[in-house]
């Protein structure tokens, strides 16, 4: 797997191949699919398989805070193209200069002159260029107008699951309603979030619940919340624990984080990756009144996590694999937070 950031680094090794455009946010059973497709035609004409990607995505790019949540980070999503046969992602920066490129400029720069596209796999409703001119008819018909140094199309195929179309948007759905079967089912395995450990204020080291801090994007998130939580170790060991997604209001934060508390645990995690793996919700978001209350409500957040892990695996956690993590297909029912509400209204932010 190989990984170009910007079109200034393609070289001429680079051209001729079976490609397809989007943010593979998630790279969901829908966008297996898709590869799946590439794959066959790769296949056919013996040609490397090549996803371009954009960073930011294009509606970050256009929307700001009021995009949608992201489901996977650029490195998590590389590394699942990697597991589904991708050779080579192409990572484009959406910038002023790229937005402004019409459709035929695009497939100029970028299909033919860049990577030398022979077979391109796009949805029927792709639609790109400044002047949204770009569709599959005009990449059909400039693909073929090249001749000997054009490229053929492609539809997508729809991929549904229980007479359901697979797509982000869905699976962001069913995580923000803490649904985690369900998820898991679309996405083709569980849903989890990774990254290196960062030295933070330690305070739950002071009330005996060490967590291991791991720093999210300055982006809108899919979730938010507590959480009943597997994490993995860079030795492929599987904890259960408890974990607080969000901005941590009682004590402060610059950034969203996601803290994770390992049940039984007594190591140092500082500088390693893990992976986080939710599966249930045990509560929305509290701001706290005072440090006590956030303490009380944390001891109750890991009898409930323990509880969960007891009916459904055993606290251990040994021997949890994707295939036997407990994932709720709801939240867990609800106990009465006295703090939830803050000067008379729902809390904006929580922190576990």
């Amino acid at each position: 797997m190989e990984v170009i950031r910007g079109l200034h680094n393609l070289r001429e090794e680079h051209r001729g191949c079976v490609a397809t455009i989007g943010n593979f946010d998630g790279v969901h059973r829908g966008h297996q699919a898709i590869l799946d497709q590439c794959r066959e035609q790769a296949s056919k004409l013996q040609l490397p398989v090549t996803v371009v990607v954009f960073e930011p995505q294009p509606r970050e790019f256009f929307a700001g805070d009021q995009a949608p949540p992201r489901l996977t980070r650029l490195r998590e999503k590389v590394r699942l193209l990697g597991e589904a046969g991708v050779e080579t992602v192409l990572c484009l920066p959406f910038n002023d200069a790229l937005r402004s490129l019409t459709a035929v400029e695009f497939i100029d720069r970028v299909l033919v002159e860049g990577l030398g596209v022979r077979h391109l796999v796009v949805g029927d409703d792709f639609r790109f260029g400044c002047d949204r001119s770009g569709d599959f008819n005009l990449l059909a018909e400039e693909g073929e107008r090249r001749g000997p140094n054009g490229f053929s199309v492609e539809h997508t195929r729809t991929f549904t699951l229980d007479d359901e179309r697979v797509s982000s948007t869905r699976v962001r759905t069913l995580l923000a309603s803490g649904n985690f079967s369900q998820a898991a089912r679309m996405l083709g395995r569980p849903y989890r979030l990774a990254g290196r450990v960062v030295a933070d204020q330690k305070l739950g080291r002071t009330i005996g619940v060490p967590t291991a801090n791991l720093p999210l994007l300055p982006l809108p998130l899919a979730l938010r919340g507590v959480y009943a939580v597997v994490t993995e170790l860079p030795d492929g060991s599987r904890w259960p624990g408890v974990a607080n997604i969000g901005w941590r209001p009682t004590v402060g934060s610059i950034r969203p984080v996601l803290e994770a508390h390992l049940f039984d645990f007594d190591g140092d995690l500082y500088g390693q990756r893990l992976a986080v793996f939710p599966c249930a919700k045990l509560r929305g978001e509290v701001k706290f009144d005072d440090f006590a209350d956030l303490k009380r409500q944390i001891g109750a957040d890991q009898v409930r996590a323990r509880g969960y892990f007891d009916a459904g695996t055993g606290a251990d956690g040994a021997g949890l694999t994707d295939d036997t993590l407990p994932l709720a297909s709801a939240p867990l029912a609800r106990e009465a937070v006295a703090s939830e509400f803050s000067a008379g209204r729902p809390a904006d932010h929580d922190d576990g």
